[in-house]
């Protein structure tokens, strides 16, 4: 094992710990009465912020913690301590990244995205943030192989930063067929091509299984195959990004049982629009999950 990789481990380690200290009082002082007796907890649960923003921060917290959620996802940085209040942590922070449409894949905003990540990295290590996100950008006109050098340069240019903290930056995969016109990261293989060129093991891709089953499906083969290059998956019924029900395509139970058992340690989080009630919702896709 190289130094590096040694380092990167034992930096993550440290972070997970600080997070669990730190999170272990916010339950008792929360006073929040669990009901998860009897879960699997194969899985690290998580949810994402947007999707349910009609819940205050909060409540949403607090009730995600009561279901057995570890975490909240696509937090912005004024919100990073919250969930450490109910015993969760941020499980994927906003931290600069760049935009979905304008990112690693242009040159001229490089240095931004470094200044912001120089900033912000070093906090979210220190709040148990274990990981931040970022894009690829649209193509608008680029070939993806112009594309694919812009975003290695790029990540080349952040990694260190993400290893000598123990966080992991995170390049989301988007489909372009549906709801991201245009995305460059839109396939597994290209966003492949690019994290396996930067080879850090805190540089990997955010897999969204609701965008990669509209794209090119084959999920549970892919995520086999490559799990050592994924950092993060967020869910959503396909088609239509609601509910994990029988009203989609997805078995959700195979997919997790497959990620369950590779030796991924990370966050999955929901990420679906609810169009019923959003936390009986939520917690109905806990239990699914929870394989």
């Amino acid at each position: 094992m190289s130094r590096l990789t040694r380092r990167s481990l034992l930096k993550k380690a440290i972070t997970e710990a600080a997070a669990a200290s730190l999170a272990a009082p916010a339950v008792l002082s929360a006073g929040i009465a669990t009901d998860t007796a009897g879960r699997k907890g194969r899985i690290k649960q998580s949810v994402s912020r947007w999707c349910f923003e009609g819940i205050p921060l909060e409540e949403l917290c607090k009730k995600g913690g009561a279901m057995g959620l570890r975490g909240a996802d696509l937090l912005n940085e004024d919100e990073w301590e919250v969930p450490r209040r109910y015993g969760l942590l941020c499980s994927m922070g906003y931290a600069g990244g760049g935009e979905i449409r304008s990112a690693m894949n242009r040159v001229e905003n490089h240095a931004k995205i470094e200044g912001e990540f120089r900033k912000s990295i070093p906090r979210a290590a220190r709040l148990g943030v274990p990981n931040v996100i970022t894009f690829s950008g649209n193509r608008e006109g680029m070939s993806d192989d112009e594309g694919a050098r812009n975003t290695i340069a790029g990540l080349d240019r952040v990694k260190k930063i993400a290893e000598d903290h123990g966080v992991t930056i995170c390049m989301e995969l988007l489909n372009s067929k549906v709801d991201h016109k245009d995305y460059m990261c839109d396939h597994t293989a290209w966003g492949l091509r690019v994290v396996q060129a930067v080879n850090s093991p805190n540089v990997k891709l955010l897999y969204d299984i609701y965008h990669m089953q509209i794209m090119e499906g084959d999920l549970i083969r892919t995520i086999r195959e490559n799990i050592q290059w994924l950092g993060h998956f967020h869910t959503g019924g396909v088609p239509g990004r609601h509910e994990l029900d029988d009203t989609q395509e997805v078995n959700w139970a195979g997919v997790m049982r497959a990620i369950a058992e590779t030796a991924y340690r990370g966050y999955v989080a929901h990420e679906f629009v609810p169009a019923r009630d959003p936390l009986r919702s939520l917690e109905e896709a806990v239990k699914l999950c929870d394989v």
